[in-house]
């Protein structure tokens, strides 16, 4: 067995000794951003506030304690692929140097704006040029020993990839190496591999790099003992069930009046419902009614025409004209907010999907039922990489796409899930 020794980010795959990736170089470098140069700079512009304890301390606190959470959400985040290294930098330390001053505000302690705002200005410059750095890697190249299941790596366009022809160790102390180290290997590729992680080169085995670079957990081939790694998190669970009900409580009267403007235009915009209320499957396979506006025409629905009523497809014709506003900035799936208050949906998870749907998808795809495991959600992983799909060729990659959030299911996954459905809302991206 050929043991991995690189470090795979969703900015890029990176050799296991680069400094830059280092987190003792990062938080050194992040301290000497946040804390250390804004004093030189107060010294520079505004020497009397060096003399002010109390509001030094406080100002101090407040920046160090912004970068240090900052670069723990940073490198989180770049655990997973589907953001950007520059925005990472720029969403971790504007929210975390915005806390910090807000909790200052709220406890009415003195503090040195200019010592905060260097502060934040020197991290984000500072964090922008690591990025950037990393990001030079962020279309890598990997040499590919072909054996076993490697050709589905040459469909990914997030890389590049050169078939090696012979076993010979790669020129080059950058070069990376993937093949499936679960084939038949020949001996003396086996040697060479051997002899590529001696020389200080990263060997990584196909599913790893196919799973970082898109983002989806491969399940054709999956057996017992791997259901047990998928298991979501069981403390996280908890949590997220009681902060997805306190956000649906705080959220609700803000969304009191929005709600009766958009159902009024309903109501004048075509005849039928203000909401639309179908049948899906929820958390441990359980039906549950979700709540929508209604974006289409009211049509009745026959048992024979439930599966392909429940189908959208792109420009359907059903769609009203107000309805194609309200499902291009996901407006119609605001009143699932009830949904939550009830407990039968999270605010991020896999999509709940048609009861008639659903049964024909576990019909036709091997372990289609497992994504029930979690609660489904109003928005989610495969949401913001693939957008809705129907046809079962698509929905097999989104059950990829649900199997990669129950295998890596955690707060800074949903972080980055809320991040980009904010981004694709004011895209509109996948709507239908």
């Amino acid at each position: 067995m050929i043991i991995r020794t690189g470090t795979l980010t969703a900015s890029g795959i990176v050799r296991g000794s680069a400094l830059i990736e280092n987190r003792w170089f990062q938080l050194m470098f992040g301290i000497t951003l946040s804390s250390l140069l804004p004093v030189f700079v107060l010294w520079m512009i505004w020497p009397d506030q060096i003399v002010a304890t109390g509001t030094m301390l406080h100002s101090a606190v407040a920046s160090f304690s912004a970068f240090v959470v900052g670069l723990l959400w940073y490198r989180r985040l770049a655990a997973h692929p589907g953001i950007q290294g520059i925005e990472n930098v720029v969403m971790s330390f504007l929210v975390t140097f915005g806390v910090a001053v807000g909790v200052l505000f709220i406890l009415r302690f003195d503090y040195s704006r200019i010592y905060l705002l260097s502060g934040f200005t020197f991290t984000i410059t500072g964090f922008a040029w690591l990025a950037s750095r990393l990001g030079q890697v962020e279309h890598p190249h990997f040499h590919v020993a072909p054996f076993g299941n490697v050709e589905r790596l040459l469909k990914l366009p997030e890389a590049s990839w050169t078939i090696m022809t012979e076993p010979v160790v790669p020129a080059g102390r950058d070069a990376m190496l993937v093949t499936d180290l679960r084939a038949d290997i020949p001996d003396d590729w086996e040697s060479m591999l051997a002899d590529s992680v001696l020389a200080g080169l990263p060997v990584f085995h196909v599913k790893q790099i196919e799973e970082g670079l898109s983002g989806r957990v491969d399940i054709e081939h999956l057996a017992e003992n791997q259901f047990g790694s998928l298991l979501p998190r069981d403390g996280y669970r908890r949590v997220k069930v009681v902060f997805d009900w306190l956000l649906a409580v705080l959220l609700l009267p803000f969304l009191i009046v929005p709600f009766a403007v958009v159902a009024v235009w309903i109501r004048l915009d075509s005849p039928g419902p203000v909401f639309f209320r179908q049948l899906r499957i929820g958390s441990r396979g359980k039906p549950f009614k979700v709540i929508k506006f209604r974006s289409m025409v009211n049509r009745p629905v026959t048992p024979a025409t439930e599966r392909e009523a429940a189908m959208t497809q792109s420009d359907d014709a059903r769609i009203t004209r107000l309805g194609a506003v309200l499902r291009r900035y996901r407006i119609d799936e605001l009143p699932q907010i009830i949904n939550v208050l009830r407990g039968e949906m999270s605010w991020i998870g896999p999509r709940p999907e048609a009861l008639s749907l659903s049964l024909w998808y576990q019909k036709e795809l091997p372990f289609y039922q497992y994504r029930h495991i979690v609660k489904p959600g109003v928005t989610g992983w495969a949401q913001v990489n693939q957008g809705h799909v129907v046809d079962l060729n698509d929905v097999h990659d989104k059950l990829r796409f649900d199997f990669y959030y129950i295998k890596y299911f955690s707060p800074w996954l949903d972080l980055l899930i809320a991040i980009r459905t904010a981004r694709i809302i004011f895209g509109g991206f996948g709507a239908k």
